[in-house]
């Protein structure tokens, strides 16, 4: 969405592995300890720097402060990015997440959580996929903040063995998104090669600091 919107701004990268987002520094940015958040230092009512977390409430406060940004006119049009918008922060990423930590984080060999969560992935995906047949985009005929919020998960179906290759709409969509300027100064920013593997290897205390006890205590 910043590169979207080609505001200045400065990325400061958190090593998850080595627990930075356990940091009291960091959760008074974000209490719940996740990325992303961020802090605004120019606010629109002047009041000193602003923090905003979870990826929903970014986009949403972001577009509201650069005039709709990316954002439909008229009631119906910021409905529907709106709606799609909450599938995808309710439904479509947590699915997906849970599918990306059963098949690739947690021990192997646990059938039904990796079938529960990889098949719910695909059925919203084939949600998706219904919705791409009947529009240019999530929203209607312009892309909105729900592609944004959307287009990640499905760039990474790869991880949890899904093909994409009956797809139709969404590899059209997921096309013409990748080509845009915007994204493609964004996905320069990658992970350490690690936790970009398919199946990543952790130390014990990277996985406490990830999902286990230090992640829990975190929360305390």
């Amino acid at each position: 969405m910043l590169a979207e919107l080609d505001v200045p701004h400065r990325l400061i990268p958190y090593n998850m592995l080595a627990g930075d987002h356990l940091k009291k520094e960091f959760r008074r940015i974000n209490p719940n300890g996740k990325l992303p958040a961020i802090v605004d230092h120019a606010p629109q009512d002047g009041r000193g720097p602003f923090l905003v977390f979870e990826s929903g409430a970014i986009l949403l406060y972001l577009s509201e402060k650069h005039e709709d940004a990316f954002m439909p006119k008229g009631l119906r049009g910021r409905s529907l990015a709106q709606q799609w918008l909450m599938w995808q922060m309710a439904g479509f990423g947590p699915m997906h997440g849970q599918a990306h930590h059963f098949i690739r984080y947690a021990p192997e060999g646990q059938e039904y959580p990796v079938n529960r969560y990889r098949n719910e992935a695909i059925r919203l995906l084939n949600v998706l996929e219904r919705r791409l047949e009947e529009a240019a985009y999530m929203a209607g005929d312009d892309y909105s903040i729900a592609d944004m919020a959307t287009w990640p998960w499905v760039r990474a179906v790869r991880a949890i063995q899904i093909d994409l290759e009956s797809y139709t709409a969404i590899r059209r969509w997921y096309a013409e998104i990748e080509k845009r300027p915007g994204v493609q100064r964004g996905t320069e920013i990658t992970n350490e090669r690690n936790l970009a593997s398919l199946r990543p290897e952790l130390t014990e205390e990277a996985w406490s600091n990830l999902f286990g006890e230090n992640m829990l205590k975190s929360g305390r």
